[in-house]
C-alpha cells in the first residue's frame, strides 16, 4: 500500500475518532448503540485496544449485547497492535459463544494472523472453513489473496500455486491483483512472462504492478531491451508509471552498469513529473558502481547531497562495494569513516563488504577484526561472512582460529563452481535496504520487488531499495 494513502486513511479514522468522542461528551447529542459500535471500530482501525477495550466495558454497562460489529473491531485492535493471541481468542470465543464471525471478521483474522508470521494458525482457520459444510459462507477472494500471499511470504510456492488453482474449481473469480501474486513468486522471467500472458487471455487488464513485475523480471535476466519493451507497453496502453515502476527500470540497467541507458530512465523520470527518491539515486550510483566508473560514482554521490537528500547506509555501502570489486582497501575504508562522520550507522552488509575488501587482500588479520566488530555490534555474520573468514585462514593456527570464530567447523566453505569461494565473487553493489510494507497481497510483492531487508543481499546485484 502506498504510504500516502496510509497515513490519508490514519487520519481519516483518527478524525472520525475525535468527532465521536467530542460527540459523547455534548448533552444534546443521544449517544446511541451505533455510536459505540462506530467509536469501537474507529479505535481498531487505529488500534487502540485499551480504549476499545473501556468502550466496550462501558456498553455492556448499558445493557447493549455484543455483536459482530463490536467484537470485530476488538479483534482488530489487537491485531494492529500486535497483540495476535489475544486477537485469535476473541476470534475463537466468537467461534465457541458468538456472535458468529462475519467474512469480514475472518479477513481481518487472517490479515492480522498472516502479518504477524502466525501461518500455522491462519492456515487452520482458513483450512477449517474451506472445509466447513456448515457454514453460512465459504472463503472469498480476499481470503485467497491473503493465504496466496501468506504462502509467498512463507516460502512456500507450492501451496501458492495449488491455491491459485482452486480458486476456479470453488467458483472464486481471479483478479489482476490474483495474477500479480503469482507473478510475484517466479524468479525466471519465463515464468513470469507466460502468467502474465495467462492474465490477458482471461480477458484482465494489467495495472501498473503487472508491468513492474515483468519488467523486473526481464531486469534480474538481464534482458535489459524486453524490459525497456514492456515499459513502453505500459506507455502505450495508457498507465502512468509510479515511482516504484521507474526504479525498477532504472535498476535493470544499473545491474548491468549500463550508465547511459539508465540516465535516460532518470532524466525522463523528472520530465515525466515523477520526482526521483532516494532508491532512484542510490539505483544510479549502482550504475557507475557496476560499470567500475568510480569518478562517475563519486560525482553522482556527491549530487545526492547537491540536491538536498542524505545518503543512507545503502548509498555509502555501494560506493564501498565498488571499491572493493577494485580491491582498493584504502577507498572502501575512507568511505566508511565518511559515513561514520556523517552519523549513518552501519549494519551488516557494511561489515561484509569491509571483510570482503580485506579478503581480496587476503588480510586474515583485518578481517578477524571486522568479523568480531560485526558481532559486537550485534549483527550475526552471515554465510558470506564466514566463508570470507574460513577462505583466509591459511597456516594451522588461523584455521583453528577462523573454525572458533565461525562455530567450530560447523560452516564449511562454500566453493563454486569455478573454484572461487563462495563471498569472494565480483557480483555487483548487492547493498540493500529495509523498505515499504504492504497490507495486499500484489502491492507488498512489488515492494518486495525493489525493497529488501539491509541485513540480506540482493545476488543479483541489485540496488535493492
Amino acid at each position: 500500500r502506498d504510504s500516502r494513502a496510509v497515513q490519508t486513511a490514519q487520519k481519516m479514522e483518527s478524525g472520525q475518532r475525535e468527532i465521536l468522542e467530542w460527540l459523547r461528551t455534548q448533552h444534546w447529542w443521544d449517544f446511541s448503540e451505533m455510536d459505540f459500535l462506530m467509536l469501537v471500530t474507529a479505535y481498531g482501525k487505529l488500534g487502540d485496544f485499551s480504549r476499545a477495550e473501556r468502550v466496550l466495558k462501558y456498553m455492556n454497562k448499558k445493557g447493549y449485547r455484543p455483536t459482530v460489529i463490536s467484537q470485530t473491531a476488538l479483534m482488530e485492535a489487537y491485531g494492529r497492535a500486535k497483540q495476535y493471541r489475544k486477537a485469535e481468542a476473541v476470534f475463537h470465543k466468537m467461534q465457541t459463544s458468538g456472535p458468529e464471525p462475519s467474512p469480514i471478521t475472518y479477513q481481518i483474522i487472517l490479515k492480522s494472523l498472516v502479518e504477524g508470521d502466525k501461518y500455522k494458525e491462519a492456515e487452520a482457520i482458513f483450512k477449517d472453513l474451506l472445509n466447513e459444510k456448515r457454514a453460512s459462507f465459504k472463503p472469498d477472494q480476499k481470503m485467497f489473496h491473503m493465504m496466496i500471499y501468506m504462502y509467498k511470504k512463507a516460502g512456500d510456492y507450492t501451496q501458492a500455486r495449488k491455491l491459485f488453482a482452486q480458486m476456479p474449481e470453488r467458483g472464486i473469480p481471479q483478479s489482476t491483483v490474483t495474477f500479480n501474486s503469482l507473478m510475484s513468486f517466479e524468479a525466471d522471467y519465463k515464468e513470469v512472462s507466460s502468467i502474465y500472458d495467462q492474465m490477458q487471455r482471461a480477458g484482465l487488464k494489467p495495472d501498473v504492478v503487472s508491468y513492474s513485475l515483468l519488467i523486473k523480471a526481464y531486469g534480474k535476466a538481464r534482458r535489459e531491451d524486453e524490459a525497456l519493451a514492456v515499459f513502453e507497453e505500459m506507455l502505450d496502453a495508457g498507465i502512468r508509471p509510479t515511482r516504484k515502476s521507474y526504479n525498477i527500470l532504472l535498476d535493470a540497467f544499473a545491474v548491468s552498469g549500463l550508465v547511459e541507458e539508465a540516465r535516460t530512465v532518470f532524466k525522463t523520470m523528472r520530465r515525466h513529473r515523477v520526482e526521483p527518491d532516494l532508491c532512484s539515486y542510490t539505483t544510479m550510483l549502482l550504475a557507475y558502481v557496476n560499470a567500475s566508473d568510480m569518478d562517475g560514482a563519486e560525482k553522482f554521490f556527491r549530487r545526492i547531497k547537491d540536491d538536498g537528500l542524505r545518503p543512507n547506509v545503502v548509498a555509502y555501502g555501494t560506493l564501498m562495494k565498488g571499491y572493493s570489486k577494485l580491491d582498493d582497501v584504502e577507498k572502501v575504508m575512507r568511505v566508511y569513516e565518511r559515513m561514520r562522520m556523517q552519523g549513518v550507522e552501519p549494519n551488516q552488509t557494511i561489515f561484509t563488504t569491509i571483510m570482503d575488501a580485506h579478503g581480496r587482500n587476503s588480510d586474515f588479520g583485518n578481517a578477524v577484526i571486522w568479523f568480531n566488530e560485526m558481532e559486537t555490534r550485534g549483527y550475526p555474520p552471515d554465510k558470506k561472512a564466514k566463508n570470507i573468514l574460513l577462505s583466509l585462514a591459511k597456516t594451522p593456527e588461523e584455521q583453528e582460529e577462523a573454525n572458533e570464530l565461525t562455530g567450530n567447523g560447523a560452516v564449511q566453505l562454500e566453493v563454486k563452481p569455478n573454484g572461487v569461494p563462495a563471498g569472494l565473487g565480483t557480483s555487483g553493489a548487492d547493498v540493500d535496504e529495509g523498505g515499504l510494507t504492504d497490507s495486499t497481497a500484489h502491492h507488498h510483492s512489488l515492494n518486495g520487488a525493489s525493497t529488501s531487508d539491509l541485513n540480506g543481499r540482493n545476488k543479483a546485484g541489485s540496488s535493492g531499495c
